[in-house]
């Protein structure tokens, strides 16, 4: 049995890797841009991210404009540079007639330090410009009050792969709020740091998003945004162009792509700096993991916040480490070892057993490239409920919306075989994949 769940996981993966792989050409890092291959040519194949493209070769998106611009310290060029350096007083954007009036920054801040809600706005040191907090207004969108004095909105924000990401809803409600205005936006892409080459998870169920085109003063969760997969394989500009289709918005959208980017290329295959996207991802091995703990972070389990690698880890006063960590063991799950640990979260900023040592689960992986973090999570929930169904407490609908299916939850609470569960998703995740291709801008 387990031999035929491994064989099973195994070509679910190389089935979505070649899905994924064969997209439009665009963006190859192998073309050369006059046409013809590169091989054997001295030509750059560093990757590029958006912000360098567009003062090199698409000023004249933001030429002559006042800018307003979402980022934080994820919003750098290949070296390291600030993207509101860059735009505030690079001798192109100079040149370009560029004015850079306000900022705003997302979860976590400007410097994403901070790890709570309600942040309040900022100044920046270097360019004395203030930044507007949007993680202590509602809509997480720019308000029209502050747009007045804006000609375009540049977003320059690093996605983590992961569909509970906040900072792709605030490309969302971004593109909602230029919509209003008439004010285009434009977003600088950067990779999907899992690579472009695999979709898994359950699809969001349309039940639990936000409304599908959300209102200016509505509350919204800022992550549970649109029926995609929970790892969804695309880039943030990517994202934005499925949304702009999806919703059917008439905002003025252009994405300036990377240069040289591939599907198949995870984050520290680019050669570009590694920055804390939050206080809780430290390195591309969390970024990996993300996907399978973050459903718990609407339950008494703690995600390793607070520790040296969070959401590699989980676990709870509670929690017979060992028994769970054997039934994990029994199913085979490719890529991937379970190692029962003790761990103590020092001022996690969950406050969940801050202080005290418990009982825990180390994830270890063996092989990312085989490696299906949906399937982890789903096992984890699965398991749990075996040995603790007393002790484990979900928050509901929170853990539904991360985990993207009430029904997925029930079943997996229930008993059913976790590899079961996420087979029954796999058509319905090789028709998304399918279908977004039309919004690739790389192969």
């Amino acid at each position: 049995m387990k031999a035929i769940r491994t064989a099973i996981a195994l070509a679910t993966t190389m089935l979505l890797v070649a899905c994924a792989r064969n997209g439009p050409p665009r963006g190859n890092i192998d073309d050369d841009p006059d046409g013809g291959p590169a091989w054997g040519r001295n030509v750059d194949r560093k990757v590029r991210p958006g912000i360098t493209v567009l003062l090199d070769d698409s000023i004249k998106l933001v030429a002559g404009k006042r800018v307003a611009l979402i980022t934080n310290q994820t919003g750098v060029d290949e070296r390291s540079r600030r993207s509101v350096d860059l735009l505030f007083n690079d001798s192109r954007a100079q040149r370009a007639g560029v004015k850079l009036v306000k900022l705003f920054a997302p979860e976590h801040g400007a410097l994403g330090t901070l790890d709570r809600e309600g942040l309040s706005d900022e100044k920046d040191e270097k360019t004395g410009l203030s930044v507007y907090s949007l993680y202590q207004r509602h809509t997480m969108a720019p308000p029209d009050s502050l747009l007045q004095d804006v000609d375009v909105l540049v977003v320059d924000l690093q996605d983590i792969g992961t569909r509970t990401w906040t900072y792709v809803g605030v490309v969302l409600y971004a593109m909602q709020a230029g919509e209003r205005r008439g004010i285009p936006v434009v977003v600088l892409d950067r990779p999907n740091p899992l690579s472009g080459a695999f979709t898994e998870g359950a699809l969001l169920d349309s039940t639990l998003a936000d409304a599908s085109y959300p209102t200016p003063t509505g509350k919204t969760n800022g992550f549970a945004l649109y029926p995609v997969p929970l790892r969804h394989g695309l880039t943030m500009g990517e994202m934005a162009r499925l949304f702009q289709a999806q919703f059917k918005m008439n905002s003025r959208l252009t994405v300036v792509p990377m240069r040289n980017w591939r599907r198949g290329m995870w984050f520290d295959q680019t050669d570009l700096p590694w920055i804390r996207p939050s206080p809780n991802m430290p390195n591309i091995m969390s970024a990996l993991l993300y996907p399978a703990l973050v459903p718990f972070e609407s339950s008494n389990v703690s995600v390793g916040r607070g520790t040296s690698e969070p959401f590699q880890r989980f676990g709870a006063p509670w929690l017979r480490a060992d028994s769970v960590a054997r039934l994990l063991e029994d199913l085979s799950l490719t890529g991937v070892r379970f190692r029962a640990e003790r761990f103590t979260p020092d001022k996690p900023g969950d406050n969940k057993y801050a202080g005290r040592t418990i009982g825990g689960i180390r994830i270890e992986v063996q092989d990312r490239e085989r490696v299906q973090p949906a399937r982890i999570g789903a096992a984890i929930l699965w398991a749990l409920s075996r040995v603790h169904g007393d002790s484990l407490k979900l928050t509901i609908p929170g853990f539904d919306m991360r985990m993207g299916s009430a029904r997925m939850r029930e079943a997996l609470v229930g008993g059913a075989d976790p590899d079961a569960v996420l087979d029954r998703l796999l058509p319905d995740v090789i028709a998304f994949e399918k279908d977004v291709r039309r919004f690739h801008l790389y192969r």
